[in-house]
């Protein structure tokens, strides 16, 4: 029952090269950042990432894309990221952007043995109706594409089928979780952690605080240990290490008060 390992690199030691993987993480907030550099550093390639998005340049998932580790994308939001969108043009990278309700959907079906659903999301758009560019060919034109989906009316409205989503291994972030695996993540790194953790056949889990079995509140519990097997109990240093983005303020001409620059991505 105890599922701790002593290292983030002897976590992730056996993820093979092909792997998919479903990462969890929202923009920069509560993303498995010590996971994915052993990951970087581990060495395997031809990955398939499951995730909100892809990091950004030199962040994040954004380190195994800048190593072109990485050959196919889902996800729901790839801005931010020079080098991914210079990977999916130049038609070195397969892309499948998916609604971000969507691929919550997708993940969180995929955990719980469903094999697929209707919604309304995409209905009338390509995502229905296909034709979404998914991999250019070198000169600019589309080399694969999306295929069309069935469209279903229910309960008096069209619904699209989307199939669920199950991947090799999932590498998630959170805030506190014991040795039995059960975790609590925080704020809005709860938005894609429990779904992505669900969705791994090996879930590998770093928390930036580890207690012991009975600590935490059966009822505070937001992911349960049955979903983890591996938990990499992350040192002081590694939880600092937190790059997101981060409200700035600037002086107002003429009254010396602050005013609001860009917005944070929420809680790491």
């Amino acid at each position: 029952m105890d599922k701790v390992v002593p290292s983030a690199a002897e976590a992730v030691a056996d993820i093979p090269s092909g792997a998919s993987l479903a990462v969890g993480g929202f923009g920069l907030s509560g993303i498995p950042w010590v996971l994915i550099e052993a990951l970087l550093e581990q060495g395997a390639d031809d990955l398939t990432v499951v995730s909100n998005n892809c990091g950004t340049d030199g962040h994040g998932l954004g380190l195994l894309l800048d190593a072109q580790r990485i050959v196919r994308v889902v996800a729901s939001y790839v801005g931010e990221n020079k080098e991914f969108a210079r990977q999916y043009l130049s038609g070195e990278l397969h892309v499948e952007l998916t609604p971000q309700g969507t691929l919550a959907e997708k993940l969180r079906a995929g955990g719980a043995g469903i094999g697929a659903f209707f919604t309304p999301s995409g209905v009338g758009t390509q995502v229905a109706e296909g034709g979404l560019p998914w991999r250019y060919h070198t000169d600019g034109t589309v080399r694969t594409a999306s295929p069309a989906k069935e469209v279903r009316t229910i309960g008096g409205k069209e619904m699209v089928l989307e199939e669920s989503i199950t991947t090799d291994f999932a590498l998630v972030r959170a805030a506190v979780a014991d040795r039995h695996g059960n975790a609590v993540f925080h704020a809005s790194a709860r938005n894609f952690n429990p779904p992505a953790a669900t969705a791994g056949r090996i879930t590998i889990l770093e928390a930036e605080r580890l207690v012991e079995p009975g600590e935490l509140d059966p009822d505070a519990v937001h992911l349960p240990g049955v979903y983890v097997q591996r938990v990499v109990a992350l040192t002081p240093e590694q939880v600092a290490h937190k790059d997101i983005e981060k409200r700035t303020v600037r002086e107002r001409p003429g009254d010396g008060s602050a005013g609001a620059g860009a917005g944070s991505e929420g809680s790491a």
